[in-house]
C-alpha cells in the first residue's frame, strides 16, 4: 500500500523565542516491508544549521538550529512510503514463550535488533507489578509466545478506555493502569512493562495508522494522528511482531513506521529547548492518504 503522509507540527509562543534547537524523529524509517520513496521537511522560520543523522535504534533523527527570533514555529514532514507487510503463514508459530525467554537472554547479539535491549526497565517503562500480573494471566506454562502475546493485547482493548483526558505524556505507567484509561503510548507502554516483568523482549514502535471514515462520510483534512504499538520478539524464526493494543489487531499494512526503540522517550517526534520567557500551545495535524 502506497501512502502520502503529511505531518504538520505548530508550536505558537506569547513573547518571542531567539533561539531553538529541536530534535525531530518524524521521518518514516526504511526497513524490511517499509520503502521510503522520498521525505521532505519545511521549516519556519528557516533554521540556520541542520544535521541529519541515524541513531543507535535506527531511527532517522534531524538535529535543527533556529537563531533568528520568532514567534510561531512550524514544522511539516511530507513523506511518500510503500508498505507491504510479510504475513505469518507457514512459520512455525508454536515457540513457547518460556524457550522465548531462554533465548532472549542467552542471545549473543548486541546489534539494534537485538532482543537484549528491550528486555529491562527504561526511562518511562519501569516494571511495575500490577502489570507484570496482569500480564501473566495470558502466559500460562507452555503456551505459544504468539499466542500469549495477542491475548495480552485483547485483553488490553477489552478492559482499558481510550480517553484522551485521561493522560498527558509524563503521566506515571502506573497511574495509567491503575485507571485503566489513557490514550495509545499508555496502552503500548502497560503491554511492554508486563512482557518485560516476565522476561520477555517487547520494543516500544511510533507510527502513523491509516484511518478509514465512516460509509458515506469524507476523509477530514488533518483528522488523523500519530499512533503507537508494541513489537514483541517472538525467537530468531518469527523475529519482531507488531502487536497493537489500542485497536486489538497485529500491525500490518495500515501501520507506517516512524521510529522504534525502548520507550516514547527513545522516540518522541519533536524535542528540545528554547530560549523564552512565555508559555506555549501546539497544534498538531496529520492527513495519512492511501494511494492504492
Amino acid at each position: 500500500m502506497l501512502y502520502n503522509i503529511r505531518h504538520i507540527t505548530t508550536y505558537t509562543y506569547n513573547t518571542a523565542v531567539p533561539f531553538a534547537r529541536c530534535v525531530l524523529r518524524m521521518f518514516p524509517r526504511e526497513e524490511p516491508g517499509q520503502n521510503v520513496i522520498s521525505s521532505e521537511l519545511r521549516l519556519t522560520p528557516e533554521a540556520s544549521e541542520r544535521r541529519d543523522s541515524i541513531c543507535f535504534f535506527g531511527n532517522r533523527v534531524t538535529t535543527l538550529t533556529i537563531e533568528q527570533p520568532h514567534r510561531a514555529l512550524s514544522v511539516a514532514v511530507t513523506s511518500l512510503v510503500d508498505v507491504l507487510q510479510r504475513g505469518l503463514a507457514g512459520l512455525d508459530l508454536s515457540l513457547s514463550w518460556e524457550v522465548v525467554r531462554r533465548d532472549a537472554v542467552e542471545h549473543g547479539g548486541l546489534e539494534p535488533s537485538s532482543p537484549v535491549h528491550y528486555l529491562y526497565q527504561s526511562r518511562s517503562v519501569p516494571i511495575e507489578p500490577g502489570p507484570v500480573a496482569y500480564a501473566a494471566k495470558s502466559f500460562s506454562p507452555g503456551r505459544g509466545m504468539l499466542e500469549a502475546a495477542t491475548e495480552l493485547m485483547h485483553r488490553i482493548k477489552a478492559d482499558f478506555v481510550y480517553d484522551p483526558k485521561a493522560t498527558v505524556v509524563s503521566t506515571p505507567l502506573a497511574q495509567a493502569f491503575e485507571n485503566k484509561r489513557g490514550v495509545c503510548q499508555d496502552f503500548a507502554h502497560v503491554m511492554i512493562s508486563g512482557l518485560r516483568g516476565l522476561g520477555l523482549p517487547a520494543a516500544y514502535v511510533s507510527g502513523y495508522l491509516r484511518t478509514i471514515p465512516p460509509p458515506g462520510e469524507k476523509r477530514l483534512e488533518g483528522a488523523d494522528a500519530t499512533h503507537a504499538w508494541v513489537s514483541v520478539w517472538c525467537g530468531d524464526g518469527l523475529g519482531w511482531v507488531g502487536l497493537d493494543p489500542t485497536n486489538g489487531i497485529m500491525a500490518g499494512n495500515d501501520h507506517i513506521i516512524v521510529a522504534r526503540g525502548r520507550d516514547y522517550a527513545d522516540v518522541s517526534p519533536i524535542d528540545g529547548v528554547i530560549i523564552g520567557s512565555g508559555g506555549q500551545s501546539i497544534d498538531v495535524k496529520v492527513d495519512v492518504e492511501p494511494l492504492g
